[in-house]
């Protein structure tokens, strides 16, 4: 592995995230890090949809707005009761399961027998394929290959911990699946751990088991071997 040089500041929303990429923007960039919005990505929603334009939003239920302008495919399902937000020229693909709480960027795709829970996705963000996204949030244009889960509860239940190197840092929160930054590639079937961060720009390979922090333009082989991006 490299040596890179991380802080606590590379785990920060604003360092993640640039501004002005997603609908939850102003709210997310109230918390120093984007984890810390997880338990309230439910009333954000809520009052957010509450303040859409019935002329550019629908209403196919109670408490899912969704743009006129998005595909959805007549197979997609949206939980009952919960806040969801389809945006501008999102696709919702065959069979994608949008459960509860759930911000589809603008341009945003959730692929075929993707299923999705407490998460913002960021404008153009693209999970299209067979993936499980829980309790997260992906920034701008970030893309999960087929497969591709993030596991948001630890085996024995205990909350969950982010690593920078050897350090831990405690959230408060049972539910956590991934942070995952702008420009970010994540190979097939590939699993993000609890409390993993994965930095913008940075790729994934395929299979990988992700834990703790991945810098940002970097490139994760596996565990312990992560490589600087060479420009050329």
């Amino acid at each position: 592995m490299s040596n890179f040089k991380t802080t606590l500041k590379d785990l920060q929303t604003t360092e993640l995230f640039a501004p002005n990429r997603s609908a939850a923007w102003e709210f997310l960039s109230g918390y120093t890090y984007p984890w810390e919005s997880l338990p309230d990505i439910r009333d954000f929603i809520f009052k957010l949809g509450a303040s859409l334009d019935d002329c550019e939003y629908e209403t196919p239920q109670p408490n899912v707005w969704i743009h006129k302008s998005a595909k959805v495919a007549p197979t997609a399902y949206f939980g009952d009761g919960d806040a969801v937000i389809i945006c501008e020229e999102a696709e919702i693909r065959h069979c994608a399961y949008i459960r509860a709480n759930v911000l589809v960027g603008a341009g945003a795709v959730v692929g075929n027998s993707c299923e999705l829970k407490n998460v913002i996705l960021f404008d153009k963000a693209q999970v299209a394929h067979f993936n499980y996204v829980g309790d997260s949030i992906l920034g701008y244009k970030s893309h999960f290959g087929a497969g591709v889960i993030t596991s948001n509860l630890k085996s024995d239940g205990t909350q969950v911990v982010v690593k920078l190197g050897d350090d831990l840092l405690e959230t408060g929160l049972r539910k956590f699946g991934a942070m995952v930054g702008d420009n970010v590639e994540v190979g097939c079937n590939a699993v993000l751990n609890p409390g993993a961060v994965i930095g913008a720009g940075a790729t994934i390979y395929p299979l990988s088991m992700v834990r703790g922090f991945v810098p940002p333009n970097s490139i994760y082989k596996k565990q312990n071997e992560i490589v600087e991006r060479v420009t050329r």
